[in-house]
């Protein structure tokens, strides 16, 4: 019968916990990564006029769009205010790209329906903002 020694057994251990230790550590990494990639932080509708959508990127195109909501002041008789909001097309959303296109050629009032991530990923897009849909405006 073999025993082992003291400093066997807490080499043992200690590569267990190590073990266990990462593992937990590449579980939880996964875990917030597909959070931050797949969750909604928000989603809504603004309305304005498309100014432009493009492809951008070095390394990795994405599409990327402005939209100009044309947001009225508090008083009375004052002209609107051009605010402009960026947004980002998944690559995958062929048509909602064709259909952003024609209306920023157009110069169409629309509605654009979208999504807010929690994180911007360089693959993705430029910004959290993600259009989901757009209709033209009747």
């Amino acid at each position: 019968m073999e025993t082992t020694g003291f400093g066997e057994r807490v080499k043992r251990t200690t590569k267990k916990i190590l073990k266990i230790i990462i593992a937990t550590i590449l579980i939880v990494g996964i875990a917030v990564f597909s959070f931050m990639y797949w969750a909604t932080y928000e989603s809504g509708v603004m309305a304005g006029k498309v100014l432009r959508i493009s492809e951008k990127g070095v390394a990795f195109k994405t599409y990327e769009g402005k939209i100009n909501l044309e947001t009225f002041g508090a008083l009375k008789g004052t002209s609107p205010i051009a605010e402009s909001f960026d947004f980002s097309v998944e690559r995958s959303e062929t048509e909602l790209i064709k259909e952003l296109e024609q209306v920023a050629l157009s110069g169409e009032r629309v509605n654009l329906y979208f999504v807010k991530r929690y994180a911007a990923f360089p693959w993705r897009g430029e910004t959290k903002y993600f259009a989901t849909r757009v209709e033209r405006a009747q």
